[in-house]
């Protein structure tokens, strides 16, 4: 079986593997985290939910209201869309909070339980700040429109088709359970249990982070461990803005103040955040929530430039895994009135949908060796761009770029390493396949690539026209 695969693979891999069946494993099989044990057979998210809360789903129209869920509603209703859509959503627990309480995941794809070769996992965290709750019911809206469009617009029937999405609604339930609404401002709800800022909890590249690490932040940490996620947006609330890392710096003595730290990816992730915010009703303007506190022009900024902070997330996403962050905070009032989501929801609906598709620019490929067979965990960077990222069990690999020309180094244990010239264009991403060859004393190898040919171009499908895209109301 192993050897057919090998041949389909290598097969696939010559003529651009941009249409390949889902032939990669399951979440579980990506996600050691996700076994039940060692030896059992991996879990069934939706049977387990149900098992665990003894809940039943209702045989009632699929809708969600205009409201703020609790914990036992969200989770109703997260199962109750598995139970509707079992072939575009799977459900899955990272972990559990302080509490006790499930940190939810729903996948939203056309290949909810199997990875897809060649396609990127994406993911967006919300309600990290408990406090923070516009957040988690936009993730729940965003869910509700994904299942309900997939079949009528084909923007997001190309979205689903190509991508797997990760909707973590709410990484901090134990805050949102004491927050109150109508609450713009305040902290009650933002820490979680045990008084911790969640988003000040992670390893940190530029200074020590000598916090207790939560359970809350360990369960995302495994996570993004073990799926290579290529993008994330990171949501919360309080202002009207995309940041993009960093968001610390590396001078200490620059850390109680404002001050820019760039990433070698600071093209990209500018671009990565004008997107979401020329997208949005009104982020894009740069007006400040309050007279007292500063407009951002374009409405982003980088993150330390704004206020630098020690063990975020962004910033671990980034220097860990190599995946692009950006945190999205999508409204001036924290906690508002549960009136006003629907207005929330218009305003981020269309840049929620955009931001993910981003994750289809650059340039994606394999990297095998001589035989066709797929190298894992070799090690990549786009020269003059200093954070690495790492293939994937099936030699996958992805990196978000603007146009240009570039060059990829690659580097693998008992492998002769490679420096490869690329070019990006805009309409579509780049298929770049690597052979790698056996470190052998004495033989000679192929000299590396030194200019992009043609068939490092797959003809990937692009999304449909913008005229396309519909947004019926929910």
């Amino acid at each position: 079986m192993r050897t057919i695969l090998l041949i389909f693979l290598h097969v696939s891999l010559s003529i651009g593997l941009d249409s390949s069946p889902s032939l990669g494993p399951n979440v579980e099989q990506l996600s050691p985290i996700y076994y039940t044990n060692k030896t059992s057979e991996p879990r069934n998210y939706q049977s387990s939910a149900i098992q665990n809360y003894n809940v039943e789903v209702p045989n009632e129209p699929y809708t969600i209201g205009f409201q703020y869920h609790n914990y036992e509603q969200m989770t109703k209703f997260l199962r109750a869309t598995t139970s509707r859509f079992p072939t575009l959503t799977a459900l899955y627990s990272i972990g559990k909070s302080v509490q006790g309480r499930d940190l939810w995941v729903m996948v939203v794809s056309a290949s909810p339980y199997e990875h897809m070769i060649g396609k990127p996992d994406v993911k967006y965290v919300a309600n990290m700040h408990g406090n923070e709750a516009i957040s988690r019911e936009l993730m729940l809206h965003l869910i509700h429109h994904l299942v309900m469009s997939y079949s009528s617009d084909p923007y997001i029937r190309w979205l689903l088709d190509n991508t797997r999405i990760h909707i973590l609604p709410s990484m901090n339930p134990d805050g949102f359970e004491v927050a109150k609404e109508g609450t713009c401002d305040g902290g009650q709800g933002r820490y979680n249990a045990r008084g911790f800022d969640l988003n000040r909890n992670f390893p940190d590249y530029f200074k020590q982070n000598n916090k207790r690490t939560q359970p809350e932040t360990d369960a995302v940490k495994e996570w993004i461990s073990k799926i290579q996620f290529v993008l994330s947006g990171s949501l919360h609330g309080g202002a009207l803005v995309a940041s993009y890392p960093f968001d610390n710096t590396p001078n200490s003595l620059f850390q109680n103040y404002a001050a820019p730290s760039l990433t070698p990816d600071d093209d990209v992730f500018k671009h990565l955040a004008l997107i979401y915010a020329t997208n949005h009703a009104k982020m894009s303007r740069g007006v400040a929530c309050k007279s007292s506190t500063p407009g951002f022009k374009q409405g982003i900024t980088n993150g330390a430039a704004w206020y630098p902070l020690t063990g975020g997330m962004q910033d671990f996403n980034y220097v860990w895994y190599g995946c692009m962050e950006v945190t999205l905070e999508v409204s001036c009032c924290k906690y508002p009135p549960a009136q006003e989501i629907p207005r929330y929801w218009e305003d981020n609906k269309m840049s929620l949908i955009k931001f993910l598709s981003e994750a289809h620019r650059g340039v994606h490929g394999f990297v095998m060796d001589e035989g066709g067979s797929p190298i894992e965990k070799v090690s990549l960077k786009i020269k003059a761009r200093d954070i690495g990222f790492q293939t994937t069990r099936y030699g996958e690999f992805w990196r978000i770029l603007l146009p240009g020309m570039y060059k990829l180094e690659v580097y693998a244990d008992g492998f002769v390493p490679r420096e490869i010239e690329f070019m990006v264009v805009n309409d579509h991403p780049t298929l770049l396949n690597v052979t790698l060859y056996p470190a052998k004393y004495g033989v000679m190898y192929p000299k590396p690539v030194t200019s992009p040919s043609k068939s490092m171009i797959a003809p990937v499908p692009p999304p449909p026209s913008d005229v396309d895209i519909t947004f019926p109301q929910d």
